[in-house]
């Protein structure tokens, strides 16, 4: 994997640049000064006055003119810009800037994936058993697209509370689309739903009977942190991985054992697994949902006078025939088991960058 860092001149307010002193710049510098002032929207008017303390070292383009003018540059600023161009004409060219490639991260030997792994999995063998009871708010955010194209449409949110006792999960419906609800029960809601967040999931890749196939894939960053990622492969007829789907809430449930592959990341420091993705494979041509696929963060959460690594988000789309859906599963507030808390309203979504992933820089 390669990484390219790029150079990148960030505009700041007008009013603090100097007024009077002229300003030798590249035309690298313009262009990133006028597309900074576009996007913060700056006056102008300001700017156009601006660039008559601007000279430039090199040759501006009216080629380059044009691509400002499709970032938002203004009328005045164009005019502005034509003014350099003919004050620049007989300057040498912009000197091209190389990006530069960084090295990429070597891999580990295949001893320390070894160590890694082992220690992995030790982790996932043991994770429920030290997870003490909790409460927490599960936002559902569940999205349709009909025509398969992934042009989501919002179809509701479920707000839910969920108590963990004695390692095993009950929900509690309390809102949905902010609108108090009783007497809806989490298997009545309908759609997609899905279950093992708690370390089922986790537990299940690595029990020695499932044999799931582990093969070093490369460097990532989530939250800050450097992590291991590893690929794996698990079998259908050695998988407990099951998909279940009915008709109506209250027709009998078709289930199918499918087998999967996906991601698992392990903390570099920790060895803590802060990802896990699942791909279902093997699935029946004649079984109604034809794909599945998950992403499954964790992070740490302080319950009383403890940290634990515990579900953030989850992230499940499924298809079948053409109609693809989406659950966006968000696990909020987490406190002791019998710290009561009245739930009256959702909370707003995680940012986006909480979950995102990033090049080992």
């Amino acid at each position: 994997m390669k990484t390219v860092f790029a150079t990148i001149v960030l505009a700041v307010s007008i009013a603090a640049l100097p007024a009077a002193e002229t300003m030798q710049w590249t035309v690298n510098q313009l262009t990133g000064f006028i597309k900074s002032s576009a996007e913060l929207k700056h006056d102008d008017r300001k700017v156009a006055e601006f660039l008559k303390k601007v000279k430039l070292k090199e040759k501006l383009t009216e080629r380059t003119i044009e691509e400002l003018i499709g970032y938002g540059a203004g009328p005045r600023t164009v005019n502005g810009l034509r003014d350099l161009m003919t004050a620049s004409a007989a300057l040498p060219e912009p000197v091209k800037e190389v990006p530069k490639v960084a090295t990429p991260m070597p891999p580990p030997s295949a001893e320390e994936q070894n160590k890694l792994l082992n220690q992995v999995t030790e982790y996932a063998r043991n994770y429920i058993k030290q997870l003490p009871d909790f409460l927490c708010t599960q936002v559902t955010r569940r999205y349709v697209d009909p025509a398969g194209l992934e042009f989501w449409q919002s179809m509701d949110t479920v707000t839910e509370k969920l108590s963990y006792v004695d390692r095993h999960e009950n929900y509690q419906v309390i809102l949905v689309n902010n609108r108090a609800v009783t007497g809806v029960s989490h298997e009545q809601l309908g759609g997609t739903t899905s279950s093992g967040e708690f370390g089922t999931l986790m537990r299940d890749l690595f029990e020695p009977e499932v044999r799931a196939e582990f093969g070093w894939e490369r460097w990532a960053k989530l939250r800050g942190r450097l992590q291991h990622v590893f690929a794996y492969r698990v079998i259908q007829p050695r998988s407990k991985y099951s998909v279940s789907w009915a008709s109506g809430p209250n027709a009998r449930p078709l289930t199918i054992i499918a087998g999967y592959t996906g991601l698992v990341y392990a903390d570099a420091d920790t060895g803590l697994i802060t990802r896990m993705t699942l791909n279902a494979t093997e699935i029946p041509p004649d079984f109604p949902i034809q794909k599945i696929e998950q992403v499954l963060d964790y992070d740490f959460t302080k319950i009383g006078e403890n940290e634990y690594l515990l579900p953030l988000k989850s992230v499940v789309k499924s298809r079948s025939g053409k109609v693809l859906s989406k659950n966006e599963i968000e696990f909020r507030n987490y406190r002791k088991f019998g710290t009561e808390s009245v739930i009256t309203f959702t909370p707003d979504a995680l940012p986006e960058a909480t979950t995102q992933e990033k090049p080992p820089q």
